[in-house]
Order: C-alpha cells, then structure tokens, then sequence
C-alpha cells in the first residue's frame, strides 16, 4: 500500500517496543513447572500474543485432558504475572521510540494492540513514550473475548482508531501476531527480535520482515506500505 493512503500504525508490544519477551517466557516456564507442567521457553515465545487464559488452557488441555477452571487461571496468571514483575524491568526496544516519533510527526494514528494484561508494561508506556498512545486507542487482553491468533484484536484496533484495514499497517514480533494482523487483512510487517527463525514469521503470512525495530525504522521512509 502506499504512504499516501496509510492512517494508523497498529504496534503490538511485547517483542516490539518493549524487550520483554525474555522475560515473559521464563516467568511461564517457571510457573507451569512449579505445577508440574512443561512449557519450555521457545514454546513461550510460540504462544505470544495468546491471552494468558489461552495459554494456560493450551496447556491444561494437552497434559490433563481438560480446560482449566477460571480459578485455576486466575491463579496461575497472577503467580506469572507476579514473576514477571519481580525480573529487572524491561527497556524499550532500539528503534522503537524513533520510530513511533516518525509515525507521529506523519500524522499517522499510533494504535496499541497487545495480547498483554500486564498492568505494569502498559503503565510504563506514557513513560517511555510520552504523547504517543491514548487510552481510547488501546486493545489489550481486558478488551478481547479472542486473542490472537484470531483477528479480533486487530479488527478492534481499526474500529477504534476509525480506519479500514487497507489504511493501516501492523507492526509485530510474533507468529501468531502475524497471523491475527493478516487475517484482520491488514498489511503486517514483521520484526524478528526473538529467537525463532524468519521462516516462521514469513510462514504466518508477513508482508515484510525486518530483523530488529532500528532496522524498520532506519528504512521507514523507504519501505512501500
């Protein structure tokens, strides 16, 4: 699509602005192995953009033989999200702030739309990009019934900021984010700052592919979206 057409920018956040998804991965491993589950770190990253009741139930379902009871994921949520937290702090992705600044001064709309309800990466936005997301153009886990890979949280993100999906661009790190955007028919681009390989980016359906956030954001200008 061409930059004359584009209105909004949708960005995912884990894995894209924020380097967090280390530390994601190994608060679950932690956690399912403490209840006697297997969820290796590389499984983690697989099922990122999932909310977290849908990973839970992922596993649940594969080594149980059934869903988990809201209280058992209330619980094993809280106990990853309390994990998470107590790790050092995750920094802003290189690129991303430079970025976010050049959608900005294009006059496009800037549009969060995470798998996340981790309450302390959201509230470190406004911090570490200052006058960029507003609340009303934000889709996280608390506003979805289906997470990614179903396109809801991309569709939601459209509604929101009033554009149509052939105005809009996606920013994301992971295959099932990939997945959702193109499905919502939104030109996805795909950023690989995990350790999967490209071709499962590629594989999930990505317009484009970039190997870190510096790298889109030095070649913005250029890029044909």
């Amino acid at each position: 699509m061409s930059h004359k057409k584009l209105k909004a920018v949708l960005f995912d956040m884990d894995g894209v602005l924020f380097n967090s998804m280390p530390y994601h991965a190994e608060a679950w491993h932690q956690v399912m192995k403490a209840h006697g589950f297997t969820l290796s770190r590389e499984e983690a990253y697989m099922h990122e953009g999932r909310t977290g009741a849908a990973t839970i139930n992922i596993v649940f379902r594969r080594e149980l033989g059934r869903e988990a009871t809201p209280e058992e994921i209330k619980s094993i949520y809280q106990e990853k999200s309390d994990l998470f937290s107590s790790y050092t702090q995750a920094e802003p992705m290189p690129g991303a702030k430079e970025l976010l600044q050049k959608v900005k001064g294009e006059g496009l709309i800037p549009v969060l739309v995470t798998g996340s309800g981790q309450l302390s990466l959201i509230e470190k936005l406004e911090r570490h990009f200052p006058g960029i997301f507003k609340k009303e153009l934000m889709v996280t886990a608390f506003d979805v019934k289906r997470g990614k890979p179903d396109p809801e949280p991309y569709l939601m993100g459209l509604k929101k900021s009033g554009v149509k999906a052939d105005e809009a661009v996606v920013v994301e790190n992971a295959p099932l984010g990939v997945e959702a955007g193109r499905r919502a028919g939104i030109f996805t681009i795909a950023v690989n700052t995990g350790p999967l390989n490209d071709s499962v980016l590629l594989d999930a359906g990505a317009n484009l592919l970039f190997p870190s956030m510096q790298a889109l954001c030095d070649a913005w200008d250029t890029v044909e979206h």
